[in-house]
């Protein structure tokens, strides 16, 4: 089983948002975010050739970075977790990985800091070190093997927004 990390693409402005008197789970992605995502996105085909199931958080900044993502790959459908929220604690995440692994590649859209904590938790055992970073549009691969346990994940490529982009 592969797992497939996106961060959710640019959006708006955290502050500039908030005078809007809508909370920040509806902050959604600027212009610029879903077109340089559709960019990625496309860029992601060129590396992932098939995704088999996508989850993303339930904030609409994730859900529309998936719905380019679902697009790019002619997805039918994706699930919302709540475990991906951004203070989600990364364990709480593996049961439902588990759940797919009979799938060849998961694909998640989430926020940080928790989709670096999880990578280090997966790849680790700890998600408290810090030497991981997703960049806005940015995705990283992990092989999970079989069955995914915890601290026994291989890290294939992390790769920022522009090099997603150029590959597209």
């Amino acid at each position: 089983m592969e797992l497939l990390v996106v961060r959710h693409a640019i959006a708006e402005d955290r502050d500039v948002f908030a005078t809007t008197g809508r909370g920040d789970p509806e902050r959604p992605l600027t212009a610029e975010g879903r077109r340089r995502f559709v960019k990625g996105a496309r860029g992601l085909r060129e590396i992932v050739e098939a995704i088999d199931v996508l989850a993303t958080s339930t904030l609409a900044r994730a859900t529309e970075t998936g719905a380019i993502l679902a697009a790019a790959y002619e997805l039918r459908g994706t699930s919302q977790l709540g475990e991906l929220a951004p203070e989600a604690d990364p364990a709480a995440l593996v049961p439902w990985l588990r759940k797919h692994r009979s799938r060849s590649l998961v694909a998640i859209v989430g926020h940080e800091p928790h989709l670096s904590r999880l990578v280090e938790y997966l790849l680790t055992g700890s998600g408290e070190r810090g030497f991981v970073s997703l960049k806005k549009g940015g995705a990283c691969l992990l092989s999970l093997g079989d069955t995914p346990t915890v601290g026994g994940a291989q890290l294939r490529w992390l790769l920022t927004p522009a090099q997603l982009r150029r590959l597209g």
